[in-house]
This record gives structure tokens, C-alpha cells and sequence, in this order.
């Protein structure tokens, strides 16, 4: 695939380089590179920082690698899934420490838009909805095989889809499914007809919840977060950008073990258990991209931003 045609809008960009631009020289890692938008943003803002960028899908690496050309040696492209980061991190012998860490979760708009991916009801595909076309798991085989109990956990879980178990049954029902389109027919069929005119495409969901299930998305993100607090260095940030309330919640309850080192003591007792404190939030609350991104940017508007910060020494929680 041609570098141009992994076109990607960086979402919330500013916000991002604001947040990690004062980080202690070493290296930044983008654990979901994409089309290096994010990347080259803070590489140009930092020009005594390095990257170790990584990503599993091939399109995007092809396109990360040809902007991030003109940083030279500074820029290094790894292919691999963000729950190996510290594998990753490791292999590549920085001569540096780690002193940010990005994660860009979910889909870039390259994949969204190639219709070919399966990841769009927009167009008719095989269903595949893959991000390393290696893996062996696909959403054809998904909603095919998974018994009714499997799917409606899957779509409740993934998507907090409230209509799971009709559209489960409806899934089976019409089995073998083999396209997006004649999903997204069958997803459609089977919400009411009240709920179809509002709330966006009724598919949405379903599909959503697939392509988190085909690509572990949710199963591997509260190990790889703690494992990114353990590589960065003293004042090192995290930041973490998700795109539904699944994924927010399980950053946010990452951010908050790291903060407490997992103390369950009483309040208004001090801690007797040893938790040990490792991160401070840097934004207590999660952000938004702004009204005016939103308008420029429409993919921007689900996007929740969280960030931390690495203490200057781990503490005993208080």
C-alpha cells in the first residue's frame, strides 16, 4: 500500500504534545504509531528526543517510515503489538531512557476508510476487521462459530450494546455470514425500529465490538499499561487516548492501581499493606478534544485523554 494512502488525522495533537513536551530528554514511545502523526508532532517539538515507534499493521508502518524519514537515526519503526512494548523497548538497546510513552487506541481512519479491511459497515467487504492481516483470528469466524452466550457478553462488554442478546440470536440464525454488509443488514433487522432513528448507525456497536475482539484489544491493555509505567524513568508521562467507555474505564482504573500501588487500607488510616505509589495523575479528570476539533475532525468527538506521571521515586501509599 502506498504511503499516501494511509492519510490519518492525528486526534488531539496539541493536547498531546502540551502534555509530554516536558518530559526529561531520553525517548518517546509510541506504542500505537499509525501514520506518525502524533510522532513527527513531537518530534519536531523536541528535537533532543528519539522515538521507538510500533505498530502491527503493515500499511502503517510503510506510511510512519516515509515521514518519519527526516529525523533519521532519531526515528526507529518496529513491527509488533503494544502488549510487547517492553520486549520491543528492549530489542532496540536505547541508549536513552524512556521518558514518554503514547497510546493511541482503536482504529486509524486509513483502516476505517479501506474497505477492504472489513472494518467499516460503509462498505461492502469480507469480514476480516484484522490490524496484523497475520492473525489467524477474523470476524467471519467470530460470528460464525461463538455460541449465543459468547456473543452477547462480546457486545455487551465491547460496545455496551443494550440490544446484545437479540442481536446474537439473530446472528445465528442467519449463519454463515460472510460480508460487512450483510452484517450490518442483520445487526439492523434486529434492533427495533425506534431505536434505528437515533443514536447513529445501529451497527456501529457490533462492529466496534468485533474489531475489539479480533484484535485483543481490551484483554491486553491493563498489563501493557502497568508494563509502560515500569519503563518510564523519574517524570517520565504516559498518555493514552481511547474511544469508548470500555477502554476509558480500563485506563482509568490502570492510572488509579499505579497511583495507589493497589491500597485497599481504610482512608483515614495511614497505609499498613506497603502499596507502593508509582505514578501521579497528570490530568485528574479525562479530556476532550475541542468543540472546534470535533467540527474539523468528527472522529475526534469519542476521544477521551488521560495522562500520568512518573514519580521522582516510587513512595509507600499514605
Amino acid at each position: 500500500m502506498a504511503v499516501m494512502a494511509f492519510e490519518h488525522v492525528p486526534v488531539m495533537r496539541d493536547e498531546i504534545v502540551q502534555l509530554l513536551k516536558s518530559v526529561p530528554t531520553g525517548i518517546y514511545v509510541d506504542a500505537t504509531l499509525g501514520g506518525a502523526g502524533h510522532a513527527t508532532a513531537l518530534l519536531d517539538e523536541r528535537e533532543d528526543m528519539s522515538l521507538i515507534g510500533i505498530d502491527q499493521d503493515p500499511a502503517a508502518r510503510a506510511a510512519a517510515t516515509g515521514r518519519l524519514a527526516r529525523f533519521g537515526h532519531r526515528a526507529t519503526v518496529v513491527a509488533g503489538r503494544f502488549d510487547k512494548i517492553s520486549d520491543i523497548v528492549a530489542s532496540c538497546e536505547p541508549s536513552a531512557p524512556v521518558t514518554g510513552v503514547l497510546f493511541d487506541l482503536g482504529v486509524s481512519s486509513p483502516q476505517f476508510d479501506d474497505g477492504d479491511r472489513g472494518f467499516s459497515y460503509r462498505f461492502d467487504a469480507p469480514l476480516d476487521m484484522r490490524m496484523n492481516p497475520d492473525a489467524p483470528l477474523t470476524a467471519a469466524d467470530i460470528v460464525n462459530s461463538w455460541s449465543h452466550q459468547d456473543l452477547t457478553r462480546l457486545l455487551r462488554g465491547g460496545a455496551d450494546e443494550r440490544f446484545a442478546s437479540r442481536i446474537a440470536a439473530r446472528l445465528i440464525e442467519r449463519r454463515p455470514i460472510t460480508s460487512t454488509m450483510q452484517l450490518s443488514e442483520i445487526v439492523v433487522d434486529a434492533i427495533p425500529a425506534a431505536t434505528r432513528r437515533t443514536g447513529g448507525h445501529p451497527a456501529k456497536r457490533t462492529f466496534q465490538a468485533l474489531r475489539i475482539a479480533v484484535n485483543d484489544e481490551l484483554e491486553q491493555l491493563p498489563n501493557t499499561l502497568q508494563d509502560a509505567v515500569d519503563l518510564l524513568e523519574p517524570l517520565g508521562r504516559g498518555a493514552v487516548l481511547s474511544y469508548h467507555s470500555g477502554e476509558d474505564r480500563l485506563v482509568k482504573a490502570a492510572i488509579t492501581l499505579a497511583e495507589s500501588g493497589g491500597c485497599e487500607c481504610p482512608s483515614r488510616l495511614p497505609c499498613g499493606c506497603g502499596a507502593i505509589r508509582k505514578v501521579r495523575p497528570v490530568t485528574p479528570k479525562m479530556r476532550r478534544a475541542s468543540q472546534e476539533e470535533q467540527e474539523r475532525n468528527p472522529r475526534s468527538s469519542s476521544a477521551m485523554l488521560r495522562c500520568f506521571e512518573r514519580l521522582e521515586a516510587d513512595t509507600v501509599a499514605i
